[in-house]
């Protein structure tokens, strides 16, 4: 199925050569129209004229005899076919049972219509007889008399050839097709020329938009000009530059806000580091005291422990926003990194390791163990047993593997898993975890260039990272 064309610049030619093709027809036709009626009007009134001046000189007696005179007869008759006749010319004479004929037509070849007007003036009609275009001039000789012109009986009927008349109207319309033609492929030319030097400025803010989308929010365009297309440029520079100041605003309070977040995480290190300290102390001595300030003492040890790791992403999530994570790429033995993440952290009975011992990858050991690390605790804290982490080498990089088996992510929360502070549900509101890991995890993921995604299980969790070759 073919499809109308949607370009601008194709729909602005095809209008512009429909309308010259249109007004070419148009004129062609008139013009044809107007030449066919002139040159039939030219070989009509030529013909009228031969026959009447013919038919006025006519030398013998007709109608209503003198004493002594003849009627005309075979040789009068044929004299005043001679008189009529010419090049191609069929002339018919008739008066009363007298016929003559001097051509290829007879009078069975007189249209009745014209043999009936005959009687009235001279007539004329075209008709095609043989193949051929005829012009057929009747009339009827009247003799002037006192009282009012009579009818004398003779008639005559003389063909004309309108062959040449028909060459000529074929060469004119052959010559109209042609300078139609040649009117069109100019039409076409013109069509082309005009839609490339109208789509110009639009190509121009087409690229122009494509470059502010690229981020050069600098770019603008020169106005030429005061028609809609100068007063569009002008507009989308108004726009590009308003743009530029809303854009530059918003990093300003970006950089603002990183700004912030950092110094509020570095300087809360000191305080935390204190508050550990003190915490330390107070968790041997927790055992000796009664229940109640123990209980108080463990919530306060937790939650100084939840606000050290919350500092601790802060702090890691604000060098991705500065920009200032950095790779230190060396050869990792996957195996031997995934089991000391795990028993760093005391998980190593909880979690079964798939991996091969001789696999080898070239990564950043620490961002790789914050991987790991953020997504088993994440298994740990929200799924259930038996938490699985395998690895194995793919073509084109390392891919590992990390899945829980309890009640998993609800669906609406899945393509949010990875935003920072989201929890899925109400109820994880307050539970441990800052709500940035599996954002961390992402962001040193993407920094190694790699891929993470999560699917749900029947039961539990997957998600996979995929690292690609440095």
């Amino acid at each position: 199925m073919i499809r109308p064309p949607t370009g601008f610049r194709a729909r602005l030619v095809i209008t512009f050569t429909l309308v010259a093709v249109t007004a070419s027809v148009l004129v062609a036709t008139i013009g044809f129209e107007l030449a066919k009626t002139a040159l039939l009007k030219r070989a009509e009134d030529s013909s009228v004229d031969l026959v009447t001046r013919q038919l006025n000189q006519i030398s013998f007696p007709i109608g209503r005899l003198r004493p002594g005179e003849a009627e005309p007869g075979t040789r009068e008759l044929s004299n005043l076919s001679q008189a009529l006749d010419g090049p191609g010319r069929s002339v018919v004479l008739e008066y009363g049972d007298l016929t003559h004929t001097d051509g290829p037509m007879t009078m069975n070849d007189v249209p009745n219509e014209l043999h009936g007007r005959s009687k009235q003036n001279i007539v004329i009609q075209r008709k095609t007889l043989r193949g051929e275009l005829w012009l057929i001039v009747g009339a009827e000789v009247h003799r002037a008399t006192a009282k009012a012109p009579e009818a004398t009986g003779l008639r005559a009927f003389v063909f004309f050839p309108l062959r040449d008349d028909e060459s000529q109207l074929a060469t004119l319309r052959a010559t109209l097709a042609q300078g139609g033609a040649a009117i069109v492929l100019i039409a076409l030319v013109v069509a082309v020329l005009s839609a490339r030097q109208v789509l110009l400025p639009v190509r121009r803010l087409s690229a122009a938009a494509q470059a502010l989308g690229q981020g050069r929010l600098d770019t603008r365009l020169p106005v030429h000009g005061q028609d809609e297309l100068a007063e569009l440029t002008s507009r989308f520079n108004d726009a590009a530059a308003a743009l530029e100041l809303s854009v530059a605003e918003l990093r300003s309070l970006e950089a603002m806000s990183r700004r912030f977040v950092a110094d509020v995480s570095h300087e809360l290190r000191t305080p935390l580091t204190a508050m550990t300290a003190v915490a330390d102390m107070l968790s041997e001595e927790a055992s000796r005291l009664p229940t109640a300030p123990a209980e108080a003492v463990r919530l306060v040890l937790r939650e100084i422990e939840r606000l050290r790791e919350l500092v601790e992403h802060l702090i890691e999530v604000s060098r991705f926003d500065a920009g200032t994570a950095t790779l230190n790429l060396e050869p990792v033995n996957v195996s031997d990194a995934i089991h000391d993440c795990l028993e760093v952290r005391g998980w190593s009975e909880q979690v079964e390791v798939t991996s091969s011992r001789s696999l080898t990858v070239t990564l950043d050991l620490s961002r790789f163990d914050v991987i790991v690390a953020n997504l088993v605790g994440n298994a740990l804290k929200h799924g259930a047993p038996p938490v699985e982490v395998s690895a194995r080498a793919t073509q084109n990089g390392l891919e590992v593997k990390v899945r829980d088996h309890g009640q998993g992510i609800p669906a609406a929360a899945m393509p949010h898993v990875f935003d920072r502070f989201y929890k899925a549900g109400a109820g994880r509101s307050r539970s441990q975890g800052s709500g940035l890991g599996l954002a961390i995890a992402r962001a040193n993921v993407h920094l190694h260039g790699g891929t993470i995604s999560v699917r749900a299980q029947n039961p539990g969790t997957l998600f996979t990272v995929w690292l690609p070759h440095p």
